[in-house]
């Protein structure tokens, strides 16, 4: 074999285990306790697709009562066979929930209320991404109506049952676009300036701010919570994108992203390990704590997050 050949082949043999420990990095990261929940009960937003759903039949496999909250009742109630299916769970139940409607999260707390007295994980894990410039039924701007917003009034009205069930557990589930976000204090609804990707990042950077600061709240309360990032998963969040880009990410690049189950690792460990109990207030993602960016722990704005999402949902 002459060198030009061998040259050829040790090349391609060094791509492939570059592009091998690049999957495995980017692919990293799995809650492999065999932790039990039983009798605990769970809500999971948006759980009728993606890492939601894996969420759902992860949880229902290890004992949880399982409330699945979507928006779509079709869609919703089709999962809701499927994750029964697969969980082999018969404790997995639908309650319809439009995070971008107020009137929608007030009348989901109520039935809740009316249905059980305790709340042990609340997985606020529903999203928006990067979508047209649109608004919600109250007038909010899309993203930051529904990751943040919805998120924020649903967990204060059902903060009672999960304070009286503690030790419990919150999960917010953001991204690392928080990194590129800032929260626009002149111009929250983005008016002024509206980029999808600028309005997403804010969206996710309110979800670690709001982390952090309901966690000093709930000091002393033993109700924990905390944020994660998935990782990049192969889920139906990228649907606003350019159809070039979706071409891209889920065909090119596919074997490079996380699988819905491999994205819900991270939301799972922060739901029932043992190990996180005292942990609270923190960012995670590969199922490992990371540093959030400096814009994340700013103090000042996360208060001032509370106090303006306060107003605006009227709680």
């Amino acid at each position: 074999m002459d060198c030009c050949c061998c040259t050829y082949i040790y090349a391609f043999i060094a791509i492939a285990v570059l592009l091998y420990l690049l999957k495995k990095w980017i692919r990293q990261g799995e809650y492999t306790k065999p932790t039990l929940i039983d009798n605990k009960i769970v809500i999971i937003t948006g759980a009728n697709t993606g890492i939601g759903k894996e969420t759902a039949i992860d949880l229902a496999k290890r004992g949880g009562k399982i409330y699945i909250a979507c928006r779509n009742k079709t869609r919703g109630e089709s999962a809701l066979v499927d994750i029964r299916r697969e969980s082999g769970s018969d404790k997995v139940y639908f309650l319809q929930l439009d995070l971008a409607s107020l009137k929608s999260i007030r009348e989901f707390s109520n039935k809740f209320h009316q249905l059980e007295s305790k709340l042990d994980i609340l997985i606020n894990n529903a999203g928006v991404m990067a979508c047209p410039k649109s608004f919600t039924e109250d007038k909010f701007e899309t993203q930051i109506g529904t990751n943040h917003l919805g998120h924020f009034l649903l967990t204060n009205l059902l903060l009672d049952l999960l304070k009286s069930s503690a030790p419990s557990r919150i999960v917010n589930v953001s991204s690392r676009a928080h990194e590129r976000g800032e929260i626009y204090r002149d111009d929250l609804m983005l008016d002024r300036s509206y980029s999808p990707l600028k309005a997403y990042s804010q969206s996710k950077l309110a979800n670690v701010l709001f982390t952090r600061k309901l966690a000093k709240d709930l000091q002393g309360t033993k109700v924990i919570v905390n944020s994660c990032h998935p990782g990049v998963v192969t889920t139906e969040l990228a649907r606003h994108f350019p159809g070039i880009v979706q071409f891209i990410m889920y065909t090119i690049f596919k074997t490079f992203l996380k699988t819905p189950v491999e994205g819900a690792q991270t939301q799972i460990r922060l739901a029932i390990d043992p190990d996180l109990e005292t942990v609270t207030g923190k960012y995670f993602y590969d199922c490992e704590e990371h540093e959030p960016s400096t814009a994340a722990k700013d103090d000042e704005t996360a208060e001032w997050l509370w106090k303006k999402s306060a107003e605006l949902v009227r709680f």
